[in-house]
């Protein structure tokens, strides 16, 4: 393996990065709107194992006080080998500088915890699909 992470937009197959959310299994994502949302973040990290896409996170930042990563995904064949924690890494040495929040993915919030990651108290979200974010395990129902 040769694996390499990028922080460029440059060259970037973005048919192939929806195809890693998709196996990863993290959802269908449109490609041109995972274009438009990498564009529009503070920071883009692609795994590639020589000239193959194999992983992607992104993050949204002020480079001043916060920053939030979001989609962390990895091939399943390349999952559980220490990428996610190269790509995590890497993307928290760039954000340094600021607060880092995210969203763990329902049973995976160990990955993040020996990251460095603390569960928040008081983290609140208002979502135009909070249905599928309680069905998805990410919001606790109407008590």
């Amino acid at each position: 393996m040769d694996i390499t992470l990028s922080f460029e937009l440059d060259n970037i197959d973005w048919n192939k990065i929806a195809e890693i959310f998709e196996r990863a299994p993290l959802g269908t994502r449109d490609p041109q709107k995972l274009a438009r949302a990498a564009v529009n973040s503070g920071l883009v990290c692609f795994a590639k194992d020589g000239d193959e896409f194999i992983g992607f996170a992104r993050a949204i930042t002020d480079w001043e006080f916060q920053g939030a990563i979001y989609d962390l995904c990895i091939l399943p064949e390349y999952q559980s080998h220490g990428l996610g924690k190269k790509i995590m890494n890497a993307m928290l040495e760039k954000l340094k500088p600021v607060n880092v929040i995210l969203y763990a993915v329902p049973g995976k919030e160990g990955f993040y915890k020996k990251l460095g990651f603390k569960p928040m108290l008081t983290a609140m979200g208002r979502f135009k699909t909070e249905t599928e974010m309680i069905e998805k395990g990410y919001l606790e129902g109407d008590r």
